[in-house]
């Protein structure tokens, strides 16, 4: 059955690919074909190429600069006689509070990217040095809130913030009417539409949406002050108030706003198409920083001073890397932990056709905790052994790994419920590889929960069960499929011992008569 599911992964893989050099090669030739003289001309003298290096730069400085913002939380010392429920609640209300709204605010400038680059596919210099422009200014963003949360009484990290979101507005919308005025730079859907105006006025109206908010915020900010940041959050959650607004409007009053096209892009619905290539690519770049900044910490405090090995520990080198066992097994097993979280990632978008931006933004919540593993690694390894706050340490450590693996499991929940249009046949409800599926998603959830009450039972053995925890979880993934299907086979056993057929959850000639999830769900 492995076999057959890698194969049909294969042959899909090998067919999308197919289909998409014979998409790039139709839209390729199809505006040389249909467009007039001048426009050849304009377009061969241009030195117009493709947009796909530029946008991988994009996304790995995204990651970047959206990751990092976790160095001032996982770098804040905690005393040995501090309590450190105090200190988390300090964190809470000041650097975690601008990591996560940081986190949030730089993914939403991400996703937006993502949105305009699917309208226009090809780039030319002076599209290169727009982008460059937005990245400088999404680059500069945490800077602002960093601002905002150290001096909160002060206006001027609101302007900043809010001026950096108008200017890159302004590119944005300069990016918008460059590219429909040379139309080859655009996808085949709008250049073959006959309503191009309409797409362009369309865009231009989201893409000020923002800016105009971020505006009337700045103007707040110097009449009342609180208002601003309540502007500041209705932007983060816009796309969904805006789609609740015209649900509401269209049962009051029944008005539906017509299109001439069926409009695919900035639409504001949940579930509008993202690049799933760009999802996957920005999510790697996440994990692969997460797990560089745990081995830095590694190099910056674990290795000893000279002067320090010849007078504590005779000039033993191996006699003072001793000290530092804790640090190390920390650091094994938080990399075994951002390991395996991507691992869970990758196997759940091999299975995932279509992203859309509900799936985006729970990935983005997701990533969020993933982020936050450096500030685990720092506190289960800080404080004296069988201390209270080596205790809240570690029970805070498994809240971030529980929150990273059940927003990835809400990611296949939102798939199920649409799975004709977002996952593949193999993996519909009820599929061969459904249940198989579901049990590695839920793993991480499951134990870190598991351990959290153990913790809270037997709070002397806290630290060696949250170790264990994080060693033992390889070891599961490695029999997990052996283990679903003994578990399925048990189940059988119990509630259907007359079922003669025990190797299947549902045989294969039966896959058309499925019924769907979000029809189970109702």
């Amino acid at each position: 059955m492995g076999e057959n599911n890698e194969s049909d992964i294969i042959e899909h893989h090998v067919d999308e690919e197919m289909e998409k050099k014979t998409a790039r090669c139709h839209a390729a030739s199809s505006p040389l074909l249909e467009s007039s003289p001048s426009e050849r001309e304009g377009r061969s003298g241009s030195s117009t190429q493709s947009s796909h290096r530029l946008l991988a730069y994009s996304d790995a400085l995204i990651s970047i600069i959206a990751t990092v913002m976790i160095l001032p939380v996982a770098h804040t010392k905690v005393e040995d006689n501090e309590e450190l429920r105090e200190s988390v609640q300090l964190l809470l209300t000041t650097k975690i509070a601008v990591y996560l709204m940081t986190f949030l605010i730089v993914t939403m400038a991400w996703a937006a990217h993502i949105r305009l680059f699917q309208v226009i596919v090809r780039i030319d210099d002076c599209l290169a040095l727009l982008n460059l422009a937005c990245m400088m200014l999404i680059t500069f963003l945490p800077y602002t809130f960093s601002l905002m949360a150290t001096f909160p009484e002060n206006m001027l990290g609101i302007l900043l913030f809010c001026g950096c979101v108008m200017v890159m507005g302004v590119i944005q919308s300069v990016i918008v009417v460059y590219a429909f005025s040379r139309p080859f730079l655009l996808n085949e859907q709008i250049q073959i539409s006959e309503n191009q105006t309409f797409y362009k006025q369309h865009i231009l109206k989201v893409i000020m949406r923002v800016p105009i908010m971020c505006f009337f915020a700045s103007i707040f900010s110097f009449i009342f002050f609180p208002l601003s940041y309540v502007l500041l959050a209705i932007i983060t959650f816009l796309p969904y108030i805006s789609q609740c607004l015209k649900w509401c409007r269209s049962k009051a009053i029944g008005q539906v706003e017509d299109t001439p096209d069926s409009m695919v892009f900035y639409t504001y619905l949940p579930n509008e198409p993202l690049s799933k290539e760009r999802v996957e690519a920005f999510s790697d770049g996440v994990y692969a920083i997460v797990a560089t900044l745990l081995i830095l910490d590694i190099c910056e405090d674990n290795v000893p001073d000279p002067t320090v090995v010849e007078k504590q520990f005779g000039g033993s080198l191996v006699a003072a890397l001793k000290a530092y066992g804790p640090e190390y097994l920390a650091y094994f097993g938080s990399f075994a932990t951002v390991g395996l979280l991507w691992f869970v990632h990758h196997s759940l978008f091999l299975h995932v056709t279509k992203a859309t931006r509900f799936m985006g933004l729970l990935n983005t919540f997701s990533l969020a905790f993933v982020g936050g593993l450096p500030l685990a690694y720092q506190l289960t390894h800080e404080f004296p052994r069988n201390s209270q706050n080596e205790l809240e340490a570690i029970q805070i450590s498994c809240v971030i790994i529980f929150f990273a693996g059940i927003f990835q499991l809400s990611i296949w929940v939102v798939a199920l419920y649409s799975e004709q249009e977002t996952l593949h046949p193999y993996v519909w409800y009820g599929g061969r590889e459904h249940v198989f599926m579901l049990a590695k998603l839920a793993l991480y959830p499951c134990i870190a929960l598991g351990t959290f009450f153990l913790t809270c039972i037997l709070s002397k053995f806290s630290t060696s069960i949250f170790h264990l925890m994080e060693i033992t979880v390889p070891f599961a993934f490695l029999v997990l499929r052996l283990l679903v299907r003994v578990g399925l086979a048990i189940l059988r056993f119990i509630f259907c011992p007359n079922r003669s057929n025990l190797t299947t959850v549902v045989d294969d000639d039966a896959d058309e008569t499925r019924v769907p999830f979000n029809a189970v769900v109702t």
